[in-house]
């Protein structure tokens, strides 16, 4: 029985240490790190990725237009099964913003989702498809926040609860899910397709929302970008694939026109959530919408992931 109870705690001990290990935050590596702080960052080039990013959509104060917009004192909140996440200042005021951050607390927030602190930040906030972008655009990207103007309004906590609400765990989530491995495979000697690919799976995280998840909030791998219930509980996320009812005729005419009017091919117009994105989309060039359009045509065809 003594020899039970032995082997039972050294098990534990054993599980608790690997548990420890596992989720551990894992910021940037020193290397990466200096060879980033080491950029020279274009402002004007970050401006493109911060419209890419969809950055004032969770950001900017909820209901701003116009210049409004570029004040990124926080506030919108994004609904989930798993708690309310509310958008943080990332203004650059030292305090209440990111002012204080250097470009490796800046870059492992990106890549990494580790805080200045050494914290896992909550996949609300698309690290993990940030992570996908070169160095040379997470420093073009600081050095246009860095243009924007300072809010002192304090970020709200976000509305998560228990086991949520604790922030080691969200190293077994990244375990299990984080990646900075492409979703399909790369476009062969296609430089369209592949700027497609890097702004539809990188700074643009369409699949946040356009892809389904697991109960545990991973995506479902095989079905990337094939449409997903609405995390906030009304109607479904499109499918994007060729397979798709949605925009699956489309041409890719269709859909960069799309992304640049907000008008479909029998002349709706866009709603709901994509509102945002799209107007978002308007600040991006021609090219790079017609290389979102050209990836999202080369992608295999796929039933909708809600049904």
């Amino acid at each position: 029985m003594n020899r039970l109870v032995l082997s039972l705690g050294l098990a534990a001990l054993a599980g608790a240490a690997v548990a420890f290990v596992v989720t551990a935050p894992r910021p940037v590596g020193s290397e990466r790190l200096e060879a980033i702080a080491a950029l020279e960052g274009n402002a004007e080039a970050g401006e493109t990725l911060f419209w890419a990013g969809g950055c004032v959509s969770c950001h900017a104060a909820p209901g701003s237009t116009g210049e409004a917009q570029l004040v990124l004192s926080g506030g919108v909140r994004l609904k989930s099964d798993f708690g309310t996440f509310i958008g943080p200042n990332i203004s650059p005021d030292p305090d209440a913003g990111i002012g204080a951050w250097s470009i490796s607390d800046f870059a492992n927030a990106m890549l990494a989702g580790v805080s200045p602190d050494g914290g896992h930040y909550y996949p609300a906030f698309p690290y993990g498809s940030y992570t996908r972008m070169s160095d040379g655009d997470i420093a073009d990207l600081f050095a246009f926040l860095k243009t924007l103007p300072a809010s002192d309004i304090a970020s709200l906590p976000h509305e998560v609860g228990f086991p949520f609400n604790i922030r080691r765990s969200l190293g077994g989530w990244k375990f299990l899910f984080f990646t900075d491995q492409p979703r399909v495979a790369p476009a062969a000697n296609d430089a369209q397709i592949a700027r497609g690919q890097y702004l539809v799976e990188g700074p643009g995280h369409c699949g946040e929302c356009h892809t389904p998840r697991n109960p545990i909030g991973g995506f479902v791998s095989d079905a990337w970008l094939s449409g997903a219930q609405n995390p906030e509980g009304e109607g479904v996320i499109p499918n994007l694939t060729p397979g798709g009812k949605s925009i699956g005729g489309w041409s890719a005419s269709d859909i960069a026109y799309y992304l640049e009017s907000g008008f479909t091919p029998d002349f709706d117009s866009v709603g709901g959530s994509m509102v945002e994105v799209q107007k978002n989309m308007t600040h991006l060039t021609g090219a790079d919408r017609d290389a979102i359009a050209a990836y999202l045509k080369a992608l295999p065809e796929r039933p909708n992931g809600w049904e």
